[in-house]
């Protein structure tokens, strides 16, 4: 046996078998997968070999030795990255020829035997020859065979690196230690330069050369790859690859998004969404989970290497608290006893924050990019979701989804509809395609409806439908904050969610406990002082986790407060919405005052609920700095009283170090608590929004089984209904879910079939449901079977085009909303714009086609509006369109021009057109069929014959008698008139200012943020010092808190005044300024922004008050003991604040252009949801996703750059505060003595300046980029405002007396360089007359010049609030408010219900539902955002009924009935003319002849200037009138002329008394 001894000795027990060992596991690996692939193969047999070549299709090339290389660089990545793998072979050879050399000069081996195999175990360096033979094979195998370049790669670097690391344990080691040497000294010369070379191959080059980019779609690769993706290891870990972006952010004023880094294939919505979606999107996962469980699954890996960075952080933590325990111990005993010279230990203070700080930042690197693609991620699935939502459900509620008395079938989400199926399988995925909005419904044997729409093939006949489904009972829901939730959800909640990232530093507690328990085990050497130690740590260990309960009772409060508080920020954030949405009403009836107390009430709820939730926090806070502190006592208590040690300088200072890491980590805890349990909140709204929000029919998951011997068939091309019927929601079927209609039905018994390839008309009364009807087809209503046989279809093959009766349009050129995504052909889009009389507008405009219409068309008239979305859907290629009273805005003439050029042209020949109008007269002549439609919902008639439906309703055909008078007139044609030579670019909303440089601290910064200051005490004697220490601590909480509470009550008010001044800016804004800037801008400043104030900002100031007298602290502590430090101390300051103004500059460009980013994709969002039937009508759903994709790449893009950013700067103020370390720990052991005691404390502080120092630049940096959301409110506050009121412009108590009106030399324009297009209008309106404007070639609006007296005073010496709350304006789209009836008609409750009801009743409500019964609308009706639950016209009769309440002696009307059946406006014109007070004057502005016939006096306008202005029987008398030619050629000229006659009669009778 003693033989084999010395074999088993020197190969096993020597370090350098180690990579030995490690290439012989890599060789074993390497062979077993080749043989399993050559096992495979053979399997395979000849099935797999390839083709024979034809010599003749592939010929011999001579390739030359250069052609090789370059072709085998290009293999690698380039030349860069094929010369490192060049210098890397070079490396291994060399290391392969210095350990031969060894094995040469090996003497043991040439003095006892010459045989090979005695020299694997007499010369250990034979090993090596082996190993470097082997790595030397992996790099030739790198360069030579691209496809095993990366394999051979990645093995040689470990088998150099274990070799590496190998030799630092061997030779490097030993030279830190009083007692070895180095192993291979014997070497000489050759063990240094074999250690420098593998220094270089094993380290060196894997850290410096770049990375080969690797496309995540190698068919899609990225044209120019981001740095990040092909920077080198040490680029990537010192995010040097940003270098250029910082100095050239350093160089110019502002940073542009072109100058940014491109955006990484891996960070694109496109690839995130294909990953992601499956786990998130409820339509695409195969069962329901809460939305956390997806996010988790998504971000495994993320989550995977941010717990093994704290792994990380855990161990390296220890290095600094175990270097100063043994520097100290070091300078206690004078070196004795120790092994481990004291460099070591200086070197570890030196590398320890540097590694640790490698960890964090990679930690953070991680959670940002996460951040970035969750919030991409959750945008976008909101969006996606909204697209799938029934938006005429949110009102107010109390539902139960059951099934209805008429065979309703519960609807449920694709979680609740599990339960309703009560089936076995798996939810399949679902279709949200643009087809699955509105094919066919039909009901089927076992119809399953798995998120897409009914199948359309044949369906049984008529038969007793018997319908099976569970029912389930929903939550109870209040979605009158519908709107207002959905835009809190992309900004407040997702804010949240991502700042919850951090979750797993909830695990701090055991890495803190670990620390403190490690720590003392490694810290004593041996024996009882390692138990008592041991035994100390977990007392205090104990002591913590008795504790912990505390923090945790705290966030389950601070979780209910979080809860309440998001709910007063949803209240505020829609009553915002709702005012910014309506802000132009709002200005014109003088609301501002009120609109602003009323937004002032909920931000002051909201801010009490702020409140609450700082004191919890505060309590969370005072809870965690009392836990490590009660810790260390427990623990020094045992330590000293039971255990009977002595507190010695290396055990008191190394120690303060660990519960100082401890306290930092519960800080971090509760920060994180607070953070998590306002993320969990948030979380779960967003989870159940998609879970709980109602969907439409195709987008729900039902299961129904129908006893049904036959399926009924229909043609799957056919356009109409079956015995079907319509709510507008599922639970309408108790009555409980419509306010506007309760119970409203639109019933289709038997059939309806469209007549195909003409146009059909749908006619009926206000209110009767015939946009119902349209909506129905496209699938926006709720489905209700009445029976087996029942189905509806809507065939999208040929496409379908939706025109809605209020106008949509993008904030877009005329063209682009006319093309709408569809190619430009510019015969057909000439053709389109003569046809819906677009032309002549254009060439009123100077930028022709290319004037952005403006934020909801602003720039455009009613009219206008409608021809462009009629427009719209005439160009398109569809071949079914669907029109919704597309000329109730339109005069005669247009809408004459439009029936006859464009509806009888050939653009709509051989299409299928449905039209809702009014207009039966005007365009029955074009129509082949004509479906009247009842007021209680149901179909009165359908045919071929207008007189049938005319017999059957005689509204309809006093309607239509009344239409004849306009039809005549209507044939004439407008002159065109001349082109203008040089349009302009037809801008009209302006970019978003970005500000440039630092930050300027303007007034809103100036209210309230206070901060206090700090407490200094020393104990005096050995015996008092844990009693002292503790007194010490528990002052500085409560003096802490009270400064927190002190500091939190002024930044509060802070928040209140910036809050107020924003909203007083914005309602006292120009009409012109709101023309300009989009709605989702101003929101944005009221939520994103806002936000900022009441948190990062606020909390950051107090941060940085608190850091900086901190750091001023800790420097004048070290100046005590070490003035020479006093200029180190100052340089460190002065280069980390040069590096902190180096990269503020990139970072304020970057915060800034992300801020921007944030609107465009938040404006697209609001811009979806109010066209969201448009968009779902059009098929437009994945369009206008690629468009949210795009606008969300933009932001990530910047959000990446900046987060990284954060790295940068990080990580080198870490490397500067390790510097500053080590000179001071030098300079402190190999200086002169200051004893271990003050050398410990100067450690202690250096370590905190330094992190202070680090903390106070990145506070800073981070408050200044914050501060970015001050100057965005600044800019909103510094913009262009309306006169303020004046007390010189307060008009008299009684004023107004009269509607007297007298306007001298009046002249309009839309905008201040636009062109003019009312000229010196002079005119005299006495108060009570009654004036019709025909205003049948010219624009109106926005007075620039002249002067107006109303009442007798001039309107310009009036305060705007009191000249606009005496004056009433019904436009001709009115704005309604979310709430109740009674809320719209009076916000500001000034009126009993008497007045109110008899407003609704003198408007025309009541005789319009005089068939409804209990159905009818009441004042106790709800209005959902918008009035989106109500018709036009209906919206029209309330702005109207308004309108009298208010009681104004001016009522001017813009076109305020065009919407209104000729019946309900006659109950109106008959009010106007008998119900108003005498002395109230009306203008009427209308196209309808007979709505101005019988005015007191007519004003026509041509070319904006007056023509006439007189009685009309004194025009009529006149030969050269222009308004007794269009009463001429009318063709109910004599009926015209009795209006007239009468009219004048009328007012003889009327003023004989007063003669």
């Amino acid at each position: 046996m003693a033989p084999s001894e010395p074999w088993d000795n020197l190969i096993v027990n020597d370090s350098l078998f180690i990579p030995f060992a490690i290439a012989v596991v890599l060789v074993t690996v390497q062979t077993l997968h080749a043989l399993v692939a050559c096992f495979r193969y053979l399997r395979k047999g000849s099935s797999l070999n390839t083709a024979p070549i034809d010599e003749e299709d592939a010929p011999a090339r001579s390739v030359t030795f250069l052609q090789l290389i370059q072709a085998r660089a290009n293999d690698h990545g380039g030349w860069t990255i094929f010369m490192y793998a060049v210098a890397r072979l070079a490396g291994c050879l060399t290391l392969l020829v210095l350990s031969s050399t060894t094995i040469v000069r090996c003497r043991d081996w040439r003095e006892n035997s010459a045989s090979p195999l005695r020299l694997f175990f007499t010369c250990h360096e034979s090993l090596m020859v082996l190993t470097y033979l082997y790595s030397s094979i992996l790099a030739i195998t790198s360069l030579a065979i691209t496809k095993w370049s990366t394999l051979a790669t990645r093995h040689n670097v470990l088998i150099l690196l274990s070799a590496f690391m190998v030799y630092i344990y061997r030779d490097i080691w030993p030279v830190a230690t009083y007692t070895e040497v180095p192993k291979d000294a014997a070497q000489g010369y050759l063990l240094w330069i074999t250690i420098t070379i593998l220094s270089i191959t094993a380290v060196g080059i894997p850290l410096f050369v770049p990375r080969r980019y690797v496309p995540v779609d190698p068919k899609d690769p990225m044209p120019v790859p981001n740095d990040e993706q092909t920077c080198s290891l040490f680029s990537f870990l010192m995010y040097s690859y940003l270098d250029p972006v910082i100095f050239l952010g350093y160089r110019v004023e502002h940073l542009e998004v072109d100058q940014l880094p491109p955006l990484s294939d891996t960070d694109s919505s496109k690839h995130l969404i294909k990953r992601a979606f499956p786990h998130l999107d409820p339509f695409k996962r195969s069962r329901p989970r809460h939305l956390f469980f997806g996010l988790m699954r998504l971000f495994r890996k993320d989550y995977s290497l941010m717990a093994l960075s704290i792994v990380g952080q855990v161990v390296i933590g220890l290095l600094s608290p175990l270097a100063i325990y043994h520097i100290l111990n070091y300078l206690e005993n004078g070196g004795v006893g120790d092994n481990i010279r004291p460099w070591f230990w200086i070197l570890c203070l030196f590398m320890g924050p540097i590694v640790n700080g490698s960890f964090v930042q990679y930690y953070n690197f991680v959670a940002t990019r996460m951040i970035a693609h969750t919030e991409a991620l959750l945008t976008e699935l909101v969006f996606e979701h909204s697209l799938r939502i029934r938006f005429a459900t949110e009102t107010p509620t109390e539902k139960t989804d059951h099934e209805g008395q008429d065979g309703t079938t519960v609807v449920g989400t694709p979680d609740t509809s599990s339960a309703i199926e009560n089936s076995s399988e798996d939810t399949d995925n679902v279709d949200n395609s643009p087809e699955a909005s509105s094919d066919s419904q039909s009901t089927t044997t076992k119809a399953s409806t798995k998120g897409k729409a009914k199948d359309d093939s044949p369906a049984p006949n008529p038969a007793p439908a018997t319908v099976a489904a569970a029912p389930v009972k929903k939550e109870t829901k209040n979605e009158a904050n519908f709107v207002g939730k959905i835009n809190n959800l992309v900004t407040t909640d997702l804010d949240n969610i991502i700042s919850a990232r951090d979750f797993l530093l909830l695990s701090n507690f055991v890495r803190s406990a670990s620390n403190l328990s490690v720590y003392r085990l490694l810290v004593p050497n041996a024996g009882m002082e390692c138990l008592m130690h041991f035994t100390s740590a977990f007392v205090g260990l104990a002591c913590m986790i008795a504790l912990m309960p505390a923090p945790g009772y705290a966030a389950k409060l601070t979780q209910d407060v979080q809860r309440k508080r998001m709910e007063m920020t949803d209240a505020r954030i829609q009553t915002v919405t709702e005012v910014v949405n309506v802000l132009r009403m709002v200005k014109l009836f003088g609301w501002e005052g009120r609109m602003s107390e009323r937004i002032q009430d909920k931000r002051n709820a909201e801010l009490s609920s702020i409140w609450k939730l700082k004191v919890l926090q505060s309590l969370t806070g005072v809870v965690n700095s009392i836990i490590p502190t009660v810790s260390m006592l427990v623990t020094y208590a045992t330590y000293t009283v039971i255990m009977k040690q002595e507190l010695i300088p290396s055990v008191i200072f190394s120690s303060l170090t660990v519960f100082d890491i401890l306290r930092l980590e519960l800080f971090r805890i509760s920060r994180q608590i607070t953070a998590s349990t306002q993320g969990k909140v948030s979380l779960d709204r967003v989870n159940d929004f998609l879970k709980e929000t109602e969907l439409l029919d195709s987008f729900t998951n039902t299961e129904v089984e129908v006893s049904i011997p036959d399926p009924p068939s229909f043609d799957k091309n056919a356009i109409g209904f079956k015995n079907a019927s319509f709510s507008w929601s599922v639970g309408a079927g108790d009555g409980s879910l419509t306010p506007s209609r309760r119970s409203f039905r639109l019933r289709v018994n038997d059939e309806l079939f469209f007549k195909p390839d003409c146009i059909n008309l749908i006619i009926g009364p206000t209110g009767s449901g015939k946009t119902s009807m349209l909506m129905a087809l496209f699938g926006e209503m709720h489905f209700i079977r009445s029976g087996a046989d029942s189905w509806f279809n809507l065939p999208r093959d040929g496409g379908v085009a939706y025109a809605a009766q209020e106008s949509w349009v993008q904030n877009e050129t005329i063209r682009a909303n006319i093309l709408f995504g569809s190619p430009y052909d510019d015969v057909r889009y000439r053709k389109v714009l003569r046809q819906c009389a677009l032309d002549k507008d254009l060439e009123l405009f100077e930028a022709g086609d290319n004037t952005e219409v403006g934020e909801k068309g602003i720039t455009l008239s009613g009219g206008q509006k409608a021809r462009v979305t009629l427009a719209r859907a005439i160009y398109s290629q569809a071949k079914i369109i669907l029109l919704d009273d597309v000329l109730a805005a339109l005069d005669v003439h247009t809408s004459a021009w439009i029936v006859e050029k464009c509806f009888g042209g050939d653009l709509v020949k051989g299409r299928t057109v449905l039209l809702v109008t009014h207009n039966v007269a005007l365009v029955s002549p074009v129509a082949k069929f004509i479906v009247s439609i009842g007021q209680d919902g149901a179909i009165k008639t359908q045919g071929m014959d207008i007189e049938t439906s005319l017999a059957s309703d005689p509204t309809l055909a006093a309607e239509v008698q009344l239409e004849q008078e306009e039809m005549e007139i209507a044939n004439q044609e407008i002159p065109s008139l001349a082109k203008k030579e040089a349009p302009a670019d037809g801008k009209l909303v302006l970019a978003e200012e970005i500000a440039k440089g630092h930050p300027i601290w303007s007034e809103p910064f100036k209210y309230g943020f206070l901060g206090i200051g700090d407490l200094n005490t020393k104990p005096t004697t050995l015996q008092n010092y844990l009693s002292l220490y503790s007194l010490i601590v528990i002052g500085a909480i409560v003096i802490s808190n009270a400064s927190f509470f002190l500091y939190v009550s002024g930044s509060m008010k802070a928040s209140r005044t910036i809050n107020t001044l924003l909203v007083e800016s914005v309602l006292g804004s120009t009409l012109r300024w709101l023309d300009e800037t989009p709605t989702a801008r101003i929101i944005s400043r009221f939520t994103q922004d806002v936000g900022k104030v009441d948190g990062p900002i606020a909390e950051g100031f107090l941060s940085l008050s608190t850091i900086g007298m901190t750091v001023i602290t800790n420097i004048g502590v070290i100046l005590i003991f070490t003035p020479i430090f006093l200029f180190p101390g100052l340089a460190v300051a002065a280069l980390g604040l040069y590096l902190g103004n180096i990269y503020l500059k990139a970072q304020l460009s970057a915060q800034r252009e992300m801020s921007n980013a944030r609107s465009p994709v938040l404006a697209h969002f609001s811009a979806a949801i109010a066209g969201i039937v448009s968009i779902r009508a059009y098929g437009a759903q994945a369009a206008f996703k690629v468009e949210s994709l795009k606008r969300i790449d933009n932001y990530v893009r910047i959000a990446r750059v900046s987060d990284n950013l954060y790295r940068w700067i990080s990580l080198r103020m870490n490397i500067l505060s390790a510097l500053f370390n080590i000179a001071l720990a030098s300079y402190l052991v190999y200086g002169p003595s200051i004893g271990a005691s003050n050398t410990g404390f100067s450690l202690s502080m250096a370590a905190n300046f330094c992190m202070m120092i680090l903390w106070w630049v990145m506070v800073f940096n981070d408050f200044e980029v914050q501060a970015n959301s001050l100057e965005r409110i600044q800019g909103y506050i510094d913009i262009d405002h309306e006169p303020k009121p004046t007390k010189s412009g307060e008009p008299p108590a009684a004023w107004p007396t009269s509607g007297d009106l007298v306007v001298e030399n009046l002249s309009a324009r839309y905008s201040q360089t636009g062109p003019t297009v009312l000229h010196d209008l002079s005119f005299h309106i006495e108060s009570g007359q009654r004036v019709g404007v025909g205003n049948w070639q010219n624009r109106k609006r926005q007075v620039t010049e002249g002067t107006v007296y109303y009442d007798g005073i001039p309107t310009s010496k009036i305060n705007l609030d009191s000249l606009r709350s005496n004056i009433t304006i019904i436009p001709q789209t009115p704005e309604l408010l979310s709430g109740t009836l009674r809320r719209n008609l009076d916000p500001f409750e000034e009126h009993d219900d008497a007045t109110l009801n008899d407003a609704l009743r003198a408007a025309g409500l009541f005789s319009l539902q005089d068939e409804l019964g209990e159905a009818r609308i009441t004042l106790d009706s709800n209005i959902t955002t918008g009035g989106g639950n109500l018709s036009v016209g209906e919206k029209q009769i309330l702005a109207l009924a308004r309108a009298m309440v208010r009681g104004s002696k001016l009522l001017i009307l813009d076109e305020a009935t065009s919407a209104i059946d000729y019946k309900t406006d006659a109950v109106i014109q008959t009010t106007l003319r008998h119900k108003l007070d005498v002395d109230v004057t009306v203008i009427t502005i209308a196209h309808r002849l007979q709505t101005i016939m019988d005015a007191d006096r007519i004003m026509v306008l041509d070319e904006g200037r007056i023509a006439e202005f007189d009685t009309p029987k004194s025009l009529l008398q006149r030969d050269d009138s222009m308004f007794k030619a269009l009463v001429d050629d009318s063709g109910d000229k004599a009926a015209l002329y009795e209006m007239a006659e009468g009219k004048a009669s009328s007012s003889r009778h009327e003023e004989a008394p007063s003669a």
